[in-house]
């Protein structure tokens, strides 16, 4: 009972904490701690703007809604917005509050209720709740003769001693006189008014929360403001919409959403952020002139407009999607969303949507690839003859003269993927050796539909040896007919190829095999999303059931292990769960980070980790970071980590600010399969993580049993970790 009172206060508080964060698009709790300071700058506000929070996070635990949105401040940003501005022009009372406890519950539902209307578009509802508020409390208000205008912020010293004394009043003087640009003295206020302030030292004071923060979203807060500042200088507009009322928060906020939030870091977001910026500036001083007509302020509208336009104007790409990539999974961080996105992109952004597998068993050469010597030429040209050749580089045995002769001929040949058979040939005599079929040039085929306007084709096919029909559905694997040398074709062989019509001998086009094993002369490697060369020796992947099982992670499980570490042991629990999108992680239960990670058929990757850089957790991720579940003796996979975890956090605090531009530091992942027993009952991994330019290294030890992960060991900079797996 004790510890569920515990839970629930616990996750009440982060529910308010993140409100404050929420308002930047962040959940760093010193960011917001540093707003929840600012907003008490004017102590009555600063209540209005807690019990705000406090009021609608109640309502909505009561109604019934998501707790974990709740617990991340998405439902109670708007109503802090609302409860600091009512709280800012009115004076407190018995009659002040209840309108409060009210517009907290009606925020609530506006904001459901764009959550859900918006939400079918995949759009932000952003903090259009809290101008609907506002503007309802506003409007209504000049009804309400109770509700009488405060006067505060008249007397701003007075206001300052009443938080703390004279400290605070010499503090605040020592602000307000510094010898700045007037530019830069606006930039501070206009930050301090998105919390309804309007003091330099409480915009110094958000300013140095948010280069905390985030250094990109801090670079966008400038280069939105600044933009805008000089926009107006050249058409010669009304500069006092922004130096006097401080409007330019508008300015701020649409630059982090558009330049780091919603869309990945990048050179093509800040220079979107430069050309949406007169577009705010142009909504600001229109609508600004209607609503003064009833008394009201835009407040954060040209934001609203501006951003959820351009989200939903970029869901109607046809192309050019990776040059302005959206933001899939928040991080609340523009550093990750940058950093995750180019690891990304790098692991993942070539893999082919549809995963073709090479169309037959065991190892084959390539005797002809793309742009070939022979035949693979001009609307033919990407297509690959396979055959199958022993360690001497010979493609049969014997005499070379009777079909029999050579080691592909009769072989099985199978569906790279799942499809539906939608063209076949048969019927034709395989040539002789050395002899050929111009009158039916691809010989016996088979013709694949595995999507629309997407096919693959093998030809040569031995006569009468097709085993499928037209319409039937087949899996990957599946054996379709066997290798021949029908057609033309001197030697037996496949000749496979993908396309973009059903008919057998349509162009070629350009797609990779997802994945295979190269042999080159007993040296094995991973290759993904590769086009096969002339010569290479490849196969599909051989599943090593030991790693299957050792690297397959279901949610609900929980993976437990006896750490040795400085001659002390201790107990760790790692729990599977999942999301509502269905991207899993392992959750430390003693520390709470998190590793996530996916298993794209034989491969098992991590994708990024949050947490310390001191748990068995985070060196699981570092050893793991991709794991193909097959052994080939003496096979190296390499990587690279996303940067978000370097060790060096000056570096790293430099390359925050470059990474929309260029990047500087390196890591990288190296992963040796070391021995696997001849009984098939204990295989060796061995891995490192460097950073830098050798500047640290991280080895580590994996055994693998029938039952998984059995030890694991690390080596970090003289420190021994050793960990066994307990079952």
């Amino acid at each position: 009972m004790e510890n569920n009172t515990r839970n629930i206060l616990a996750d009440a508080f982060k529910g308010i904490v993140n409100s404050y964060g929420q308002v930047f698009f962040s959940k760093n709790r010193i960011l917001a701690a540093i707003l929840l300071v600012v907003s008490f700058f004017d102590v009555y506000a600063g209540m209005a703007g807690v019990l705000a929070v406090v009021f609608t996070n109640s309502f909505a635990i009561a109604i019934g809604l998501n707790k974990q949105k709740v617990s991340e401040g998405l439902y109670g940003f708007n109503s802090l917005l609302v409860g600091l501005g009512v709280g800012i022009y009115y004076q407190p009372g018995a009659e002040f509050y209840l309108v409060l406890f009210f517009i907290s519950l009606m925020t609530l539902f506006i904001t459901v209720g764009f959550e859900g209307v918006l939400g079918k578009y995949g759009l932000p509802y952003l903090s259009i709740p809290f101008l609907f508020g506002i503007w309802m409390v506003m409007i209504a208000a000049k009804g309400y003769s109770a509700l009488d205008i405060s006067e505060r912020g008249i007397y701003n010293l007075n206001e300052m001693y009443t938080i703390g004394g004279m400290t605070m009043v010499k503090l605040y003087e020592w602000f307000n006189n510094l010898a700045i640009p007037e530019s830069l003295r606006i930039y501070f206020k206009s930050l301090s008014a998105i919390f309804f302030q309007y003091h330099l030292f409480a915009g110094i004071l958000i300013a140095g929360g948010l280069l905390f923060y985030s250094r990109i979203a801090f670079l966008l807060s400038l280069i939105g403001f600044y933009t805008a500042y000089y926009f107006y200088h050249f058409i010669g507009a009304d500069i006092t919409e922004i130096s006097y009322s401080y409007i330019g928060f508008n300015y701020i906020l649409t630059a982090i959403a558009v330049g780091g939030f919603f869309i990945v870091p990048s050179r093509q977001s800040i220079i979107w952020v430069i050309l949406l910026t007169p577009l705010v500036a142009i909504i600001l001083s229109s609508t600004a002139y209607i609503f003064s007509i009833f008394n009201l302020s835009v407040f954060s509208l040209p934001f609203n407009i501006v951003v959820i336009l351009f989200i939903y104007v970029l869901k109607f790409r046809e192309r050019n999607t990776d040059k302005l990539a959206a933001v899939t999974v928040q991080l609340y961080s523009p550093e990750q969303h940058a950093y995750s996105h180019k690891n990304y992109m790098q692991r993942f952004g070539n893999l082919p949507w549809i995963a073709m597998k090479l169309p037959f068993w065991g190892e084959w050469k390539v005797t002809q690839a793309h742009d070939g010597e022979y035949t693979h030429k001009n609307d033919w040209r990407q297509a690959w003859d396979f055959e199958i050749a022993d360690e001497e580089g010979k493609i049969y045995d014997g005499s070379d003269k009777k079909l029999s002769d050579y080691y592909c001929f009769n072989k099985p040949v199978t569906a790279p993927f799942d499809g539906v058979i939608e063209e076949i040939e048969d019927g034709i005599e395989d040539n002789a050796i050395g002899d050929m079929n111009l009158q039916k040039n691809w010989g016996n085929s088979v013709v694949i539909k595995h999507d629309e306007k997407f096919y693959s084709q093998v030809s040569h096919l031995k006569n009468d040896s097709i085993k499928v029909e037209v319409d039937q559905s087949v899996k990957q694997g599946d054996i379709v007919a066997y290798c021949g040398n029908s057609g033309r074709s001197l030697v037996p062989h496949i000749h496979f190829q993908f396309q973009d019509n059903p008919s057998i001998g349509s162009k070629t086009i350009d797609y990779p095999i997802s994945s295979f094993i190269e042999n080159s002369n007993g040296l094995f490697s991973f290759e993904t999303s590769a086009i096969p060369k002339k010569d290479q020796t490849i196969s599909n992947i051989t599943t090593n059931d030991l790693l299957k099982n050792a690297y397959h992670f279901i949610p609900g499980q929980v993976v437990q292990f006896e750490i040795e570490q400085d001659n002390k042991k201790r107990q760790v629990n790692w729990k599977i769960e999942s999301d509502i999108y269905n991207n899993t992680c392992f959750k430390c239960e003693e520390t709470d980070a998190v590793a996530w990670f996916k298993e794209l058929g034989n491969v098992f990757y991590f994708t990024h980790y949050n947490g310390k850089r001191n748990t068995l957790l985070y060196y699981f991720f570092l050893s793991s970071f991709k794991v193909v579940n097959a052994f080939y003796p003496n096979m190296q996979l390499s990587d690279e980590y996303p940067l978000s975890i370097f060790p060096n956090k000056f570096k790293l605090l430099v390359q925050d600010f470059c990474i929309p531009f260029f990047r500087f530091l390196k890591t990288r992942y190296v992963l040796n399969y070391e021995s696997f027993d001849e009984a098939g009952k204990l295989l060796t991994l061995k891995s490192s993580a460097k950073f830098g330019n050798g500047n640290r290294q991280i080895d580590f030890d994996l055994s693998i049993g029938e039952k998984g992960i059995t030890e694991f060991s690390i080596s970090d900079s003289g420190e021994i970790i050793k960990a066994n797996r307990k079952f």
